[in-house]
């Protein structure tokens, strides 16, 4: 079986390789990924994670991994900013509050689907002005769900999480070891 990682995302890239896991093939998919109107975001993100393993092929022999993380605060979705503004409003909003991060999994074989999906609560600190310009500064928040990764230098902005850190990366490890398993990937 060959394993076919549907994203272009580095960090999942580089989750992968913590459980040793190294896929035999990129291949990222190309969906419109605007939310449905008054869809909540954890059914919007199992339907981006299964959208974006459905628009690719998946031939005899091979086992297709797809994901989506999104940033939810209450029913509002926060994909990914679309430019320093915007990223200024979601720290703004995320600002001294709870919030989910959803991160769903597909996995997909030519006869066969499994899907998963992990809710993860966290805290992010009151953000400074400062602590927000500076932050803007790095770049780091470009393409990242809410407008921060918690890889990052964002790290110090979240005092506590309850759910799957890797989950919040991007990809959930133990969720996608059980299907990597389930699809008979060693």
């Amino acid at each position: 079986m060959r394993l076919i990682l549907g994203s272009g995302s580095p960090r999942r890239l580089e989750l992968l390789a913590q459980i040793g896991v190294v896929p035999d093939e990129i291949r990222a998919a190309d969906i419109d990924e605007t939310p449905r109107k008054a869809e909540l975001p954890r059914p919007y993100c199992v339907r981006m994670a299964l959208e974006k393993s459905e628009a690719l092929e998946v031939r005899a022999g091979e086992v297709l991994l797809t994901a989506d993380t999104t940033v939810a605060v209450g029913r509002r979705i926060l994909g990914k900013p679309s430019d320093e503004s915007e990223c200024r409003a979601f720290l703004s909003l995320l600002s001294g509050r709870r919030h989910k991060v959803v991160t769903a999994v597909a996995m997909r074989t030519a006869g066969r689907t499994w899907q998963r999906d992990v809710v993860t609560t966290l805290k992010m600190k009151r953000l400074a002005g400062e602590e927000v310009d500076a932050y803007l500064g790095t770049g780091d928040w470009k393409g990242k769900a809410g407008g921060y990764g918690i890889q990052g230098p964002a790290a110090a902005f979240i005092p506590w999480l309850q759910g799957s850190y890797s989950a919040v990366v991007g990809l959930p490890l133990a969720e996608t070891r059980g299907l990597l398993t389930a699809a008979g990937l060693p």
